[in-house]
């Protein structure tokens, strides 16, 4: 086999089941393998950013890397924030890139696309990538591609290789993926000392609550956590980049905690516990930046990033699964609690059939009504009001850049998820990231992909002129995304009223054969219910916070 071949082997024998990309000269080599071979399916776009966020949204749907490939500097470059937002979100990522190769960098002059050095590529996406690695060694490119891709799995995030495209073509032997080693007596010893001291906390605990975020989803041990939940018999609650977590288990969710822009008993639950139990939960200001009651972390017992903290205590060198299967194992020995009852769902429903203008809340309350007749879909949402929004629609499989909040990634996501899941996705995006991404639908028809796309149309950066609404720049042209829809492949509605939104929905679920798009007008100023929530909880805390 060639290195193309040898790559692409490798890349599948650890779980990868899609490439996407956008060819060029560089990468050329590598994109005719990729083709030809037919090792994985090949899907291409139109600019580097949704390739990007494809890939992400497809690792983090099924749990395994996904492959974004790119040519070398102006692929790669245009590229690294998607990669960010997927490093930022631990989500396993394997960028390829083309590259120069030896007879590029002997010429003695500048090569295209290159930046200040040969490397600068490889330099910058060491900043957002856990591994990388430059396959000009043909002898040791086997080593090197399952050591990074080990990298990929092992850290939930993203890699990088470079593959010189005078190499593609050269043969090379087979990678042999590198198997996890067992526990050491130290490390095993230290998992033991972790779980007694959680143990014992639980066992003096009144009001125990676990609060669980995205790594739970990035290892594969979802179902291990609900079995922990239901031992355990204490309350369960999600963190804002972790809705969608645990959806269709039995077990007491609560819902999601989201602090001052939240429920308030859900709040309470959380902030005034005395044993809350973090587990693969990310320690951001979008999960606990609106708290009005900080977390006292002498009490928090925090699994994540390899490691448990808790109190003055620091347990390296745990793996989530290993300290959530630990726990399972042994919490038969604590006292039995009766377990909570899940927290009946409070959204929206009924929308009426009438003449008033649409709002966020409106777009959330149809989308339920639709599930209730339908049965639940996925949601790819995007960054503003759109992803506040969903927080108002029933529990379902979400992905959206909750933390690192990037703008553009909903219809990407949407091909991805579609690609990784099978299933059909609503995508939930507004105007302003629309026009950076929203134009890749014209690529939908070649793959069959027929996503429902909400457009959130009020001709403005919302959420931003929620915070700074003295700004003009707020202010977007005034498009009509439905029409442009039709030029795009797809079938494009644009309603008024909530009557015409729930027939266009209707309608956009019974036409299956293209991609649907709704653009719902909404005016200016108009919010969904959690975004009102969240701004008012954000204002009162600066407020309160000047005040002192």
């Amino acid at each position: 086999m060639n290195l193309a071949e040898v790559l692409l082997h490798a890349l599948k024998a650890h779980g990868v089941q899609e490439i996407f990309g956008i060819p060029g000269d560089f990468a050329l080599p590598f994109f005719k393998v990729a083709e030809e071979s037919a090792i994985l399916p090949l899907y291409t776009f139109s600019h580097e950013p949704t390739v990007g966020y494809a890939a992400d949204a497809a690792a983090r749907c099924h749990g395994k890397p996904s492959v974004a490939a790119i040519t070398y500097g102006a692929g790669g470059f245009n590229m690294v924030n998607p990669i960010a937002a997927a490093y930022a979100e631990k989500s396993p990522v394997v960028v390829i890139s083309g590259g120069p190769g030896e007879g590029d960098r002997n010429t003695g002059l500048l090569v295209h696309h290159q930046a200040k050095r040969l490397n600068s590529q490889l330099e910058v996406y060491k900043e957002v990538t856990c591994d990388q690695v430059i396959l000009n060694d043909l002898q040791r490119a086997p080593a090197d591609i399952a050591r990074v891709l080990a990298s990929c799995i092992r850290h939930s995030r993203p890699v990088y290789i470079e593959l010189p495209r005078d190499l593609v073509f050269q043969p090379c032997a087979p990678v042999e993926p590198i198997s996890a080693a067992p526990p050491s007596a130290q490390q095993q010893a230290t998992l033991d000392a972790c779980v007694d001291e959680t143990l014992a906390l639980l066992r003096q605990a009144q009001s125990p609550v676990l609060v669980v975020g995205v790594e739970i989803r990035r290892f594969g041990i979802e179902q291990q956590t609900a079995e922990l939940a239901r031992r355990l018999g204490i309350p369960v609650v999600t963190t804002l980049m972790g809705r969608g977590l645990l959806n269709g288990m039995e077990l007491p969710l609560q819902g999601t905690y989201l602090g001052a822009a939240g429920d308030p008993q859900l709040t309470k639950l959380v902030e005034e516990s005395d044993a809350p139990i973090l587990l693969g939960t990310i320690l951001t200001d979008g999960n606990f930046g609106v708290s009005e009651k900080q977390l006292d972390f002498r009490k928090v017992v925090l699994a994540c990033d390899g490691q448990v903290s808790m109190g003055y205590h620091l347990y390296p060198e745990i793996a989530l699964a290993d300290f959530i299967n630990e726990l399972n194992s042994r919490a038969d020995s604590l006292p039995p609690r009766k377990a909570p009852a899940a927290v009946p769902a409070r959204y929206p429903r009924d929308l009426p059939a009438d003449e008033q203008p649409i709002s966020p809340t409106d777009i959330a309350t149809a989308i339920n009504d639709l599930f209730h007749q339908q049965g639940p879909m996925p949601i790819a949402a995007d960054m503003g009001d759109c992803f506040f929004t969903t927080l108002d629609i029933e529990y379902t499989d979400l992905v959206a850049p909750g933390f690192y909040a990037t703008m553009g990634f909903g219809v990407p996501a949407g091909f991805g998820m579609q690609v990784a899941s099978g299933r059909r996705p609503i995508i939930l995006v507004g105007d302003g990231a629309f026009q950076m991404t929203g134009w890749e639908l014209l690529n939908a028809g070649r793959y069959g992909w027929n996503p429902i796309v909400i457009v959130q149309n009020n001709s403005s950066w919302e959420m931003l002129r929620t915070f700074q609404p003295e700004s003009k720049f707020n202010d977007l042209p005034q498009l009509n995304y439905a029409r442009l829809a039709d030029e795009l492949g797809g079938t494009g509605r644009r309603v008024t009223s909530r009557r015409e939104l729930q027939q266009a929905l209707a309608e956009a679920a019974a036409d299956t054969g293209r991609f649907q798009l709704i653009e719902a007008i909404i005016d200016k100023g108009v919010l969904s219910n959690t975004l009102s929530r969240f701004v008012a909880g954000i204002t009162r805390m600066r407020q309160q916070a000047a005040a002192k």
